[in-house]
C-alpha cells in the first residue's frame, strides 16, 4: 500500500500536549485526517468503529497500555494489519523485543521531530503494494 496523506490516522495518548505535538507533526507532513484517543481502551472502541490507516500510540497508558493495545490489534483478524507505530521514552532492549514480538511495524523514541516521524512512516509504506 503507498503512503496516501488522505488515509486515516489513530494517535493514542494519555498526554493531551503529546497528543496535540503528533497531531501538529502529523499536519505539517500533510495528513489532513487525524483522530486522537486518551487510551488503549478508547483506541480500540475507536479503531472498530472506523478503518485506520495507521496507529501511532504512546506506550505507557493507563488503563490500557499501548503494548496492550497493540496485542490486542493483531489478535483482532479485522484490525491486524493496520500500520502501529509505538512511541515511548524507554529505550530497553526488552521493550523493543516485547514490541517486536507483539507485532509492532516501528517503533520512535522520545523525544523525536516530525523529520523522524515522516522516515518511520516512510518505512512502513515504501514497497507496499
Amino acid at each position: 500500500m503507498a503512503l496516501d496523506f488522505n488515509m486515516p490516522v489513530l494517535v493514542v495518548d494519555d498526554y493531551r500536549m503529546m497528543l496535540r505535538i503528533i497531531r501538529n507533526f502529523l499536519r505539517q507532513l500533510g495528513f489532513e485526517d487525524v483522530d486522537g484517543a486518551s487510551d488503549g481502551r478508547a483506541a480500540l472502541e475507536m479503531m472498530h468503529e472506523r478503518d485506520y490507516g495507521l496507529v501511532i500510540s504512546d506506550w505507557d497508558m493507563a488503563p490500557m497500555t499501548g503494548y496492550d493495545l497493540l496485542r490486542e490489534v493483531r489478535r483482532d483478524g479485522g484490525l491486524a494489519r493496520t500500520p502501529f507505530i509505538m512511541v515511548t521514552a524507554n529505550d530497553t532492549s526488552e521493550d523493543r523485543a516485547a514490541a517486536k514480538h507483539a507485532g509492532v511495524s516501528n517503533y520512535i523514541l522520545k523525544p523525536f521531530n516530525a523529520v523522524t516521524l515522516r522516515s518511520k512512516i516512510d518505512a512502513l509504506f515504501d514497497g507496499r503494494p
